[in-house]
């Protein structure tokens, strides 16, 4: 298959970042060069220490040189300081995208600083792990995993090339606009990783419930929500903080939901918990179907709890 882009910068060097790189690689052609630029220096030693990019750059406005392809990887309450400091440095006719997790706050954050002839097309793999960091990365991360990618007001050749690149990656690709976007992820992973993280701390809080038993009896279901919990703190933070309004209505129809439920036990109305849960089996049954998950024991997870 022919080259897409003749250079790619990746800025940040985590998880995202690293599989981009590895599934380029493996892909043999979709991209020449690729470079790319983490803001600490032992991130970008250990990128070159373990052949991440071909080439790691000092400064953002080196990484981004002559790019074809510029790709934000970093939290998205720093995509606006980050498009702000490598605006002069992007070549015209340059695509800029990035992997946030939300869509409406990064576009009102980096189109400010766009300059004439650079194209913007927000993107969402929505893959990842509870791990981090330049080596956590792999080449089948993205692989029968969705990317949404918000077109906007680029032109239909940028946004079919981004769409190219994403499914020679291994992802499937939607486009979506971004309110839309950010309503989706609230119910599909902002809200439920925010009742993780209140889970667990409960479990912390009840102090009848000692440390050591909540680590060694932890069954399926807590243990799944630790996982959750243990993602990247600086990126959740800022998830919720710019996706605030979304997150905060699906929250109040969990809390609804809720107090349901609270109510049925209460009054032990068994069937109502009985149609309740059998309606949310079926939404896990059509996750697997879809070939999102898979039924196999261990939620599908290997040892190294990667996929």
């Amino acid at each position: 298959m022919e080259r897409i882009y003749d250079r790619v910068a990746l800025i940040g060097l985590g998880l995202i970042a690293s599989s981009m790189f590895w599934a380029m690689k493996r892909d043999g052609n979709l991209a020449g060069e690729v470079t790319g630029y983490a803001r600490t220096e032992a991130t970008r030693e250990t990128a070159r220490r373990i052949g991440l990019c071909d080439r790691v750059c000092d400064s953002m406005a080196e990484a981004v040189k002559d790019a074809d392809l510029v790709i934000l990887c970093v939290p998205v309450g720093a995509m606006g300081p980050v498009m702000e400091e490598i605006a002069p440095h992007l070549k015209p006719g340059c695509t800029v995208t990035d992997v946030g997790s939300v869509k409406g706050d990064v576009i009102r954050s980096v189109t400010p600083h766009l300059p004439e002839g650079v194209f913007f097309v927000p993107g969402h793999p929505l893959a990842g792990t509870e791990h981090s960091g330049p080596e956590s990365g792999f080449a089948e991360l993205f692989d029968n995993r969705w990317t949404l990618l918000i077109p906007g007001s680029a032109p239909d050749e940028v946004v079919g090339d981004l769409r190219s690149f994403w499914e020679r990656l291994g992802a499937n690709v939607d486009l979506m606009d971004a309110d839309h976007h950010d309503l989706v992820l609230a119910v599909t992973s902002h809200t439920p990783h925010l009742i993780a993280y209140t889970m667990v701390g409960v479990a912390d809080d009840l102090r009848r419930v000692t440390d050591s038993e909540v680590i060694k009896y932890s069954a399926a279901g807590f243990r799944d929500f630790t996982r959750i919990a243990a993602s990247d703190p600086t990126m959740w933070r800022d998830v919720f903080l710019t996706n605030k309004e979304a997150t905060l209505e699906i929250l109040g129809r969990f809390t609804e939901e809720l107090f349901a439920l609270q109510r049925a036990i209460r009054t032990g109305d068994g069937q109502h918990l009985f149609d309740y849960f059998t309606r949310t089996r079926a939404i896990r049954r059509g996750i697997i179907q879809a070939g999102q998950d898979t039924a196999a024991p261990n939620f599908g997870r290997g040892p190294s709890g990667q996929k």
